[in-house]
């Protein structure tokens, strides 16, 4: 009798501890998401973190690009040694927790900087990853994959004129299909923005862009808009700088002449001065940016504990890049050929 009554309070036990051990599961999974931007309220004025604790982590992440019709999102995650795309999907109007692109084929290898082109039918890419089996090494070049149903292709290289033995990195697209992107020089060590138009399906020799585009001492991964008549260039070295890298906006008239490169704002702008990787949403609606920024109550005097550190350093904000949002109707505000 002791025996089975031992057993049976065993197995309230059990009970017990599973059933709590499933609640606290169910915390910690993907939550349940429905609705544009992953259901996320809209910003304003102010910019947001995007999706908090979604995309948004403790973790470094940065980049955006969200298919055509809203449906797909992708962003990058560096953590671990990894350098990797994420992609989340809205199936039967649910958001599936992140996973990495299917066209990773060796996570050794650095896959960023996502673009998709105005049609959806190609993502553009930044990888490390050798070009050929016979290579050990690969340069920072440019890849692409192609859409096939609901999936991608393997990738393949863009190869020359774009890629050469410099490093070239954040892609950049226009409707008519214009490829924006950086290139490294070997001899000087500077970053350089370069086009090139696609002609019948064919890049053409790319083109050094003016020092207006290529401003400051040094500048990043520009952001080129669908219709071309606006760049968003991360540079250094600005004399109206908030402090290390700024977002610069430069417009573009109908004659292909840029405007003078224009501090995009303090709202925008942080003397963190790590920000360099500006996007843009398909419906034109909201501006995505990468920030490094510190939680203000750990900057702003309090009173630093152990367990105030840990539990910021395990959230947004806690000096790692994260992903911010904020409505894009400042922009034209912005523009000096209105």
């Amino acid at each position: 009798m002791r025996k089975i009554r031992l057993f049976s309070i065993l197995i309230i036990i059990s009970i017990a501890f599973f059933s709590c051990y499933d609640k606290h599961d169910s915390k910690i999974g993907f939550p349940e998401l429905y609705g544009p931007y992953l259901g996320q309220i809209p910003p304003d004025s102010v910019p947001q973190l995007f999706a908090p604790e979604i995309v948004s982590t403790s973790m470094y992440t940065r980049d955006m690009a969200i298919m055509p019709d809203g449906n797909e999102i992708y962003f990058c995650i560096s953590a671990l040694g990894y350098n990797l795309i994420f992609c989340t999907k809205q199936i039967d109007g649910k958001w599936t927790e992140p996973a990495p692109v299917s066209f990773i084929d060796d996570f050794q290898y650095m896959y960023y900087e996502p673009c998709i082109s105005h049609d959806g039918k190609q993502l553009f890419f930044l990888s490390n990853k050798p070009k050929s089996n016979e290579e050990t090494k690969g340069n920072e070049d440019i890849w692409v994959v192609d859409r096939i149903d609901d999936n991608w292709s393997d990738a393949r290289n863009l190869g020359e004129p774009i890629c050469t033995e410099n490093a070239e990195f954040f892609p950049s697209v226009t409707k008519e299909g214009t490829l924006y992107f950086t290139r490294n020089d070997a001899c000087d060590g500077k970053n350089y923005i370069f086009r090139s138009r696609l002609n019948d399906g064919v890049y053409q020799e790319p083109e050094k862009l003016g020092t207006n585009v290529n401003c400051g001492t040094n500048r990043f991964n520009a952001y080129i808009s669908p219709d071309e008549s606006f760049i968003i260039v991360p540079a250094l070295g600005m004399d109206d700088t908030y402090g290390g890298v700024d977002y610069y906006i430069v417009f573009r008239d109908e004659d292909d002449n840029w405007s003078e490169p224009i501090n995009m704002g303090s709202n925008i702008n942080n003397p963190v001065g790590s920000e360099w990787s500006p996007y843009i949403s398909p419906d034109g609606k909201y501006f995505f940016f990468m920030a490094s920024k510190t939680n203000p109550e750990v900057i702003n005097g309090a009173d630093i504990t152990y367990r105030l550190l840990l539990d910021n350093f395990n959230k947004p904000q806690n000096g790692n890049a994260s992903i911010y949002w904020v409505e894009a109707n400042f922009i034209q505000d912005l523009n000096p050929l209105n």
